[in-house]
């Protein structure tokens, strides 16, 4: 661990990552935070890339808590879909040594694409109205978050496809997924810290790039506040599209 501190490489790649995440983490970017793991496995393997990135992530949550403190959040979306991320933990857990990162990145990313795709119809064909809530619909979407934020910490697609269809206002869309992967990333802890991810040389990267981890964060929630809804849902979507793309790319590339 000592060789990776002293890297010029491990910062080039993981101050981006944790900045990204950050801002993402705050509110502003979405899932633009999943490319995280990827972006870090330039410098690392991407289980390690994970297991640095855990902790990060869990003081973004707190971060983010506190920035959002006192804000209402959508108790429905966390009803239906906190569940199925937890049946989703334990699947990704039970089948870690079986699905590589390129298939999830791949999966992600078709999932990702064919929602902006969804959208855009919808949009253009004047269907682009707020769905209700649906309970089977909020625990599938919930047990695919789970299971790719388990394996990547790619939780995001998954969960916009459920949540953004809901068209709540910016404040409280964010609000909610601020707590949703707050309680995620929390369990998450416990199959990581039983797979060896926890151990004492990634929590010593993780420290080092904690104090990035917060501000960015926090900046993120600041943005946000002052964003209105026909702004911040055309930036949302077409960072996921872009995302989509990249995801679609590397996961082809490495399974091929």
């Amino acid at each position: 661990m000592t060789s990776l501190l002293a890297d010029p490489w491990f910062y080039a790649v993981a101050l981006p990552a944790v900045i990204l995440i950050g801002l993402s983490k705050g509110g502003f970017g979405g899932a633009l935070g999943v490319v995280g793991v990827p972006l870090m496995s330039l410098a690392m393997p991407p289980v390690q890339a994970a297991g640095i990135l855990l902790p990060i992530l869990v003081l973004m949550d707190i971060s983010a808590l506190w920035a959002w403190r006192g804000k209402p959040r959508d108790r429905l979306t966390i009803k239906n879909m906190l569940p199925g991320a937890v049946a989703g933990i334990t699947i990704g857990w039970a089948t870690a040594a079986m699905v590589s990162e390129a298939m999830v990145k791949l999966i992600v990313g078709v999932i990702a694409f064919g929602f902006v795709l969804r959208w855009l119809w919808q949009k253009f064909s004047g269907l682009d109205k707020p769905h209700p809530h649906n309970t089977p619909a909020g625990v599938f979407w919930g047990t695919v978050s789970g299971f790719t934020s388990f394996v990547a910490h790619a939780g995001g697609p998954p969960y916009q496809v459920y949540a953004l269809p809901l068209r709540q206002s910016p404040q409280l869309y964010t609000a909610t997924s601020v707590l949703f992967f707050a309680l995620v990333n929390a369990v998450k802890l416990i199959p990581y810290f039983a797979l060896g991810e926890l151990d004492t040389s990634n929590l010593t990267a993780s420290a080092v790039l904690m104090p990035v981890a917060a501000i960015t964060t926090l900046g993120g929630a600041a943005v946000v506040r002052h964003m209105k809804a026909e702004i911040f849902y055309p930036i949302t979507y077409a960072l996921v599209f872009f995302l989509s793309l990249k995801l679609i790319w590397d996961g082809v590339l490495e399974i091929l």
